[in-house]
């Protein structure tokens, strides 16, 4: 008792209010502390229940703020969404909200992270699964609502050939030149499982495929005499029970990855482990933080999508060039670094899993459960898209498959693949929204008979 009196009067107005680590030794409060520290918030060991709560949240908050650089963006999250509550010209709330997106996307992929350490390889990866593409899908959901069909086909497609063009082109260019340059490869090719990469473009073709067949169904029968409502229909059908059987495929998939043939994956798990990665917040916080993020990404997407209408008339492009390459780089720009980033370390599994990966959650899980949600709001959503633009998917999925199905990568192959992606880029520059299918039968009628009658 006279010890624990003793150690009782020590205790003075030089003594820390907010707590000792269990060591004996207090955490000082120092600016740098309280501000940089990701590992630790002076109060989070206090005995008052109010100070550590407070000193919790600031922690949690420090972290998720210093988790990318991109989160200087952050700033445009609050006058995004003033700029829509006060109606300010389309073209400046599309583009404060557009920069807005960039770090919510990057922060919801933190968070995920976060969750998926703690969670297990199979609920990490259903995880993962389920939030990797939440910009897209909540940005897609908005549109839907809205009626806005042609944003969310473009911005499906455009998400898959972001990624799959331009995310895995730069992976190839840069971690090929960082490697020649620095000897690591000693000027020799990059390798990969080829396996694992022959699986992931055959599902891909797959779902190119789930593509080319409503719009070929459309294509047959549009000048059969048959009732348009009819023929809408059918291609309705088509779409939905389509896109049934593409979630059972991808959940099959998530079933041949993480259980039954999870050795196939082994270099990637092996590359993961070599990091040693620690969570710095706990699953509870980090799951608070990707409710208030993706509630945050929900309400700069409404009003994003609201102003695309307004801002593509008056600047003059395409809604499916916005949709195609301008949407899928806010929903990306977090993917795109990361997969940047394990390539030029060499770690081609990695990036081939960030890029392809997410390609394969786009077209197998995201664009048909788009279709289904339809399907329950009343949204006539269908899988089929414009001709030129599934010529262009097939297209890109048949070159991705030449490139990999090696097992081995350059940069001179990442540079014909962010070519391709350019290419297409500036063919929907110039691709106007009124020629659709329904109008090219009209346009060729109108050449034939400016022919005949010039003859």
């Amino acid at each position: 008792m006279a010890e624990r009196t003793d150690m009782t009067s020590h205790r003075n107005e030089t003594t820390p209010l907010l707590g000792a680590n269990g060591n004996g030794s207090a955490n000082h409060i120092t600016l740098h502390n309280i501000l940089f520290n990701k590992h630790h918030t002076p109060g989070m060991e206090s005995d008052n229940r109010l100070v550590r709560s407070a000193a919790n949240t600031m922690h949690v908050t420090k972290v998720t703020l210093l988790s990318n650089y991109v989160n200087v963006l952050l700033v445009f999250v609050p006058i995004g969404i003033i700029a829509g509550l006060l109606d300010w010209d389309p073209t400046t709330v599309f583009i404060l909200n557009f920069f807005a997106i960039v770090p919510l996307a990057a922060v919801l992929s933190f968070a995920t992270e976060e969750i998926s350490m703690k969670l297990g390889q199979t609920l990490g990866g259903l995880l993962n699964a389920t939030f990797g593409n939440a910009v897209e899908l909540i940005v897609s959901i908005v549109a839907l609502k809205n009626g806005e069909i042609r944003i969310v086909q473009s911005s499906m497609l455009g998400s898959v050939l972001s990624n799959i063009l331009l995310v895995l082109g730069c992976c190839f260019f840069a971690g090929g030149i960082k490697n020649t340059r620095s000897g690591l490869a000693s000027g020799i090719e990059q390798g990969f499982n080829a396996t694992v990469a022959s699986t992931m473009c055959s599902l891909m073709t797959m779902a190119s495929a789930s593509l080319i067949i409503p719009a070929t169904l459309y294509a047959v029968i549009r000048n059969s005499g048959e009732d348009k409502q009819l023929i809408h229909e059918n291609v309705l059908t088509l779409s939905r029970g389509t896109s049934v059987i593409l979630l059972i495929l991808y959940v099959m998939y998530l079933v041949f990855q993480l259980k039954t043939h999870a050795t196939l994956f082994d270099a990637e798990a092996q590359a993961e482990g070599e990091e040693e990665e620690v969570p710095v917040m706990g699953p509870w916080a980090a799951a608070a933080v990707l409710i208030v993020v993706t509630l945050l990404v929900a309400v700069c997407a409404e009003y994003l999508v609201d102003s695309i209408d307004a801002m593509v008339e008056k600047v003059n492009i395409s809604k499916t060039f916005v949709g195609l390459i301008l949407l899928p780089i806010v929903g990306n720009a977090a993917e795109h670094v990361t997969a940047v980033v394990v390539a030029v370390k060499d770690k081609m599994d990695l990036a081939l899993g960030v890029a392809i990966g997410s390609s394969m959650q786009i077209a197998l899980l995201v664009t048909p459960f788009l279709v289904i949600l339809g399907w329950i709001i009343g949204q006539d959503m269908t899988l089929k898209f414009e001709t030129f633009e599934t010529v262009v998917f097939f297209v890109s999925i048949l070159v991705v498959t030449y490139v990999i199905q090696d097992g081995k990568s350059n940069y001179l192959e990442g540079a014909m693949l962010i070519g391709l992606y350019l290419i297409i880029a500036l063919a929907f520059l110039v691709y106007p929204d009124t020629l659709t299918d329904s109008h090219i039968p009209s346009l060729l009628a109108s050449k034939v008979a400016g022919v005949f009658a010039t003859s």
